[in-house]
């Protein structure tokens, strides 16, 4: 099953993803939000923090602008701890 035309994942994403060896909504499940994160993040240090959001909104099935404040907080933190001021 391919990503494209998953919530949050358009054309680019998808071929990041595909990049960092995640092909399939099964596989980037299996993988988690972080972890594909940090593997698109080892590849493109600019990797914004919009597409944490967008991977945790493709996992879950929802627009990432309607994911849970509790969940965003997280991953805003999660993003701060891994992303070196520019």
């Amino acid at each position: 099953m391919a990503i494209l035309g998953v919530h949050n994942i358009g054309k680019v994403l998808e071929l990041k993803l595909e990049a960092v060896g995640i092909d399939s909504i099964d596989e980037l499940r299996k993988v988690g939000t972080e972890e594909a994160f940090l593997r698109l993040l080892a590849n493109n240090k600019n990797t914004s923090r919009s597409v944490i959001f967008s991977i945790e909104g493709a996992i879950t099935g929802v627009r990432w602008h309607h994911l849970n404040e509790p969940r965003k907080v997280e991953l805003r933190k999660f993003y701060d701890s891994v992303v070196t001021p520019r």
